[in-house]
């Protein structure tokens, strides 16, 4: 009589060292196939990549440089200045016979340069700021977060008008001055979540185990912070790109002769009552387009991080 015992036990062996049957997937992975499989996501994507592609092609392309004056359609703007391929305005020009194609390109990039850095000062800020105050809590807590309350209780665009009015209108100045008022909502957030994780059962271990506070922040809290940090930075740009051209749009934003769409946008709908329709319609598809994209893509982040939707 033959014991199969051993012939089972080498069939499980076998199925147990099979790597295929055991591999898993990892939550990135599988953060990653379901943002793949967000169509308007990977669509505003492209759109975006597009965007990001006319800033960097285009200059290689415009006639006109975005400081020159054609004097001849200034003499006409309504009928010289209109966009045409044969006088090498594309975009048509504005009031002061400036190519409207290559100012469009320099706006844009300055609102994406714009939303890109102050997102990323407000979630270094933001993120540090909610991470020491939600983890070491008590008095150090209390004291961080009353500043926080008193920050928000001021208005954003007044305090952004301050520090351009007094430190002056600059690229600097601008960046800085809308990094200061945009990494209190995420302190908060960040700080909700931290005071969630802290007493999580794997902090606890790597107390036990010795490990040190610094070292629990960064390798236990920060990587589980990812998520939420990612979701709320891709939202925080379009924020940030609002904010500058709502600015820009009060005249207090990037001088001259540099621009941004919120400049453009304000130019344009001062003249657009003379028939000059393009010098709004161009910048404006420009920001629609960034914003809408910037909000989708967050979205599909956020369907594709959420732990709750797995």
């Amino acid at each position: 009589m033959v014991d199969t015992r051993y012939d089972k036990a080498g069939e499980l062996a076998a199925e147990v060292t099979d790597y295929t049957a055991v591999r898993g997937r990892s939550l990135m992975r599988d953060a990653r196939d379901r943002f793949l499989a967000n169509r308007a996501a990977i669509f505003c994507i492209a759109i975006l990549a597009a965007i990001v592609l006319f800033v960097v092609v285009g200059p290689f392309f415009a006639v006109w440089d975005f400081e020159t004056i054609d004097w001849v359609a200034m003499g006409d703007v309504r009928t010289l200045g209109a966009p045409s391929v044969d006088t090498g305005h594309f975009f048509g020009t504005d009031d002061l016979g400036r190519d409207l194609f290559s100012r469009t390109i320099l706006a844009t990039s300055t609102s994406l340069i714009v939303g890109l850095i102050g997102a990323t000062m407000a979630l270094v800020v933001g993120t540090a700021w909610g991470v020491i105050a939600g983890y070491y809590g008590g008095r150090l807590d209390s004291i961080m977060m009353r500043i926080v309350d008193i920050l928000m209780a001021i208005p954003t665009v007044l305090v952004i008008i301050l520090i351009l009015v007094v430190a002056g209108r600059s690229f600097t100045t601008l960046f800085i001055a809308l990094g200061a008022v945009s990494w209190l909502t995420m302190a908060r957030i960040v700080r909700a979540q931290t005071l969630a994780l802290k007493n999580r059962e794997f902090v606890e271990a790597a107390r036990a185990a010795g490990v040190s506070e610094p070292a629990i922040i960064v390798r236990h809290i920060l990587p589980n912070l990812l998520g939420v940090v990612i979701v709320y930075a891709s939202l925080l740009v379009p924020d940030m790109i609002l904010a500058e051209s709502f600015i820009s749009f009060l005249g207090l934003g990037i001088s001259e002769p540099y621009t941004s769409l919120g400049a453009l946008i304000s130019e344009g709908a001062g003249t657009m009552a003379y028939g000059t329709l393009w010098q709004m319609m161009f910048p404006l598809g420009f920001f629609i387009a960034i914003i809408f994209t910037m909000f989708f893509i967050g979205d599909g982040l956020r369907d594709a991080l959420d732990p709750k939707d797995r």
